[in-house]
């Protein structure tokens, strides 16, 4: 990883992570996942690797979970500002909801723009050791987790939109 990237993802991680109780935890180096598995919300399996390619925000949350229709908006917003061939942020709901509890969720929280999964065990939230909720890892084009956010974010800010920006520019 360059210097610059580790350095913007390091203020990045910093600064989304202000309002949060948690204290952020970034990555040094890109370190890789599972392919973690879930499935949408008609019931059809996908993993995250059917992302391949593309920058992943990827978003733990539940719907009983009061900071994450507070953050839901900026994520929202975050995927309007970038090409979904590019970049893909993806909520994952790790709960037992039925979906028409999660679309009512995110219709209630004003959201549309996002891609939509659901684990109904949460055992993507413990493969990757998230103590809690709302959490989102960045992912990069290769699969692999640059950054991670425990708690809410500012998204859509500049902070974000830079982070973003670099791992798109990023090769390799």
């Amino acid at each position: 990883m360059s210097r610059s990237l580790a350095r913007l993802l390091v203020l990045a991680s910093v600064l989304l992570a202000l309002p949060a109780a948690s204290a952020p935890i970034l990555l040094k180096e890109p370190k890789p996942l599972p392919d973690l598995s879930f499935e949408t919300l008609d019931g059809k399996p996908a993993k995250l690797s059917d992302l391949a390619g593309k920058v992943v925000v990827l978003n733990f949350w539940a719907t009983w979970c009061a900071p994450c229709r507070e953050e839901m908006p900026s994520l929202d917003r975050l995927q309007a500002a970038f090409d979904r061939s590019a970049v893909v942020v993806v909520a994952l709901a790790v709960e037992r909801s039925a979906p028409e509890r999660i679309k009512a969720f995110l219709d209630e929280a004003g959201v549309g723009r996002l891609a939509v999964y659901r684990d109904p065990t949460a055992a993507t939230s413990r493969a990757v050791g998230l103590p809690g909720l709302p959490a989102t890892l960045l992912v990069d084009r290769e699969g692999r987790e640059v950054g991670r956010v425990l708690g809410i974010a500012e998204w859509d800010g500049p902070i974000a939109i830079g982070a973003i920006r670099t791992l798109l520019e990023r090769r390799g």
